[in-house]
């Protein structure tokens, strides 16, 4: 199935976008994943970036920690991820560039009106400090879920549960944008369809685990254009 057909074929009305943020609106996960490896190595497991993207793309603080204790056979500290989100807020304070066509899709989102929500791994923090350095605050503000916020972070459902029963619909009246496996199987876990944003692929591991792949954010407005038109 093609992007075009998942959002031409779909059984309910679309009625909510959830965006994933770090990867899909943010290009944060370069950072972050730095941050992250320099934290890694200097508590004992020796760490680049590239490393720390391919093991733990679309993971939680919550997942990292209970890898990297079993890996170095002890516990972290009790304040790790305190100190780690600090030193990600003031890096993504500096550092945070959106991915090429997002504010753009953002922007069609409203001028089709619909609703959207942004449910991500991060903490409100680092959201607060990526969304701020891109100037737009104002406009995600009351839009933001959090692993915070619920039991369990992404593969788990939580979030998207969340911010479907935030907005008063049903997860069939959804469409989640994911750029990671970790984020797609939690959108396929809460029942929605979801596209799977691969810039650098052909989306095999997305597709393997129930997204419908596209490749450029400026492609979305219009994938979203058809599904309302499908809908009226």
């Amino acid at each position: 199935m093609t992007p075009l057909q998942l959002m031409t074929c779909r059984q309910a009305p679309l009625r909510l976008v959830i965006f994933d943020c770090d990867g899909v609106l943010v290009d944060s996960e370069p950072v972050s994943n730095r941050v992250l490896a320099e934290d890694l190595t200097l508590h004992g497991w020796p760490m680049d970036t590239q490393e720390a993207t391919d093991r733990f793309i679309g993971t939680g603080l919550v997942f990292i920690r209970e890898v990297v204790e079993t890996k170095l056979g002890h516990a972290l500290p009790a304040d790790w991820e305190a100190g780690l989100t600090r030193r990600i807020v003031a890096a993504m304070r500096q550092e945070a560039v959106p991915i090429p066509g997002s504010i753009e899709a953002l922007d069609a989102v409203n001028a089709l009106g619909l609703p959207w929500r942004v449910a991500s791994n991060s903490s409100h923090a680092e959201m607060r400090a990526k969304f701020g350095r891109l100037g737009i605050g104002d406009l995600v503000a009351g839009r933001l879920h959090s692993y915070q916020d619920v039991p369990h972070g992404k593969p788990a459902p939580d979030l998207f549960l969340a911010a479907a029963a935030a907005e008063g619909v049903t997860p069939v009246e959804c469409v989640v944008v994911e750029d990671s496996v970790a984020g797609a199987r939690g959108a396929h876990a809460a029942g929605m369809d979801c596209l799977g944003y691969a810039p650098h692929s052909d989306g095999a591991a997305l597709r393997g685990v129930g997204a419908v792949p596209f490749h450029s954010m400026f492609d979305l407005p219009g994938l979203l254009r058809a599904a309302r038109r499908e809908a009226a």
